[in-house]
């Protein structure tokens, strides 16, 4: 019996793996793939749904507090075989900004007081802009550095987006061609007249990106 015991031991993950094998081969394959091959030339929109601008700052030294913009809209010129002609235009709704404190996303849009310049955005703020000037490809063939010009709080400063190619494919809802990029950027958001509690709340911004476009 023990002989038998340990034999049973042995065949018994044996055989579940071959018998999960056949499973594993047949999961399906999610649309997206980081391959360029899968790109095609032409113009391409925003899936506002799925594209976010997040953003983080530092409170006081003691750590890090966390926005968010969705529903970015904007275009995408993209030809594969020249991606330093890309050219992209972007528009964030400031106005729909949320964080995880009803308090302080309440403060971001709060008008001055006494009629004095509001604090962070404001009320019913104007959204921001980013239209690209430049694209430089980065070596590796799926990174560029896209400078461009950033309208907020009615300036407009230059800014270069780290942009990272995450994927392309079929949308299997919309069955439209898409692809989708990462971005990091750093601003400063005294360069926006946003000086509010300065240096206690911090002057730079960190931005984390992630764009998906769909050609129509």
């Amino acid at each position: 019996m023990p002989k038998l015991s340990r034999v049973l031991t042995l065949a018994f993950p044996l055989a579940l793996a071959a018998a999960a094998a056949p499973m594993v081969a047949q999961m399906p394959q999610v649309p997206g793939q980081p391959d360029k091959a899968r790109v095609s030339a032409g113009t391409y929109t925003t899936d506002p749904g799925h594209s976010l601008v997040a953003w983080k700052v530092n409170h006081f030294g003691f750590n890090d507090y966390f926005g968010l913009f969705g529903d970015v809209a904007g275009t995408l010129e993209l030809d594969p075989a020249n991606p330093a002609a890309a050219k992209v235009a972007v528009t964030i709704p400031v106005a729909k900004v949320v964080t995880a404190s009803a308090g302080l996303t309440s403060h971001l849009l709060r008008p001055g007081k006494d009629g004095k310049a509001a604090d962070f955005f404001g009320a019913e703020p104007a959204d921001a802009r980013f239209v690209s000037t430049s694209v430089v490809p980065g070596s590796d063939g799926m990174s560029a550095k896209i400078t461009g010009d950033l309208t907020l709080n009615g300036v407009t400063k230059p800014v270069t987006l780290d942009a990272t190619f995450a994927g392309a494919g079929t949308n299997p809802f919309t069955r439209a061609a898409t692809v989708g990029f990462h971005a990091k950027a750093v601003i400063k958001r005294s360069d926006f007249n946003v000086s509010y509690a300065l240096p206690f709340v911090a002057d730079d911004v960190h931005l984390d990106i992630t764009v998906a476009f769909e050609k129509k």
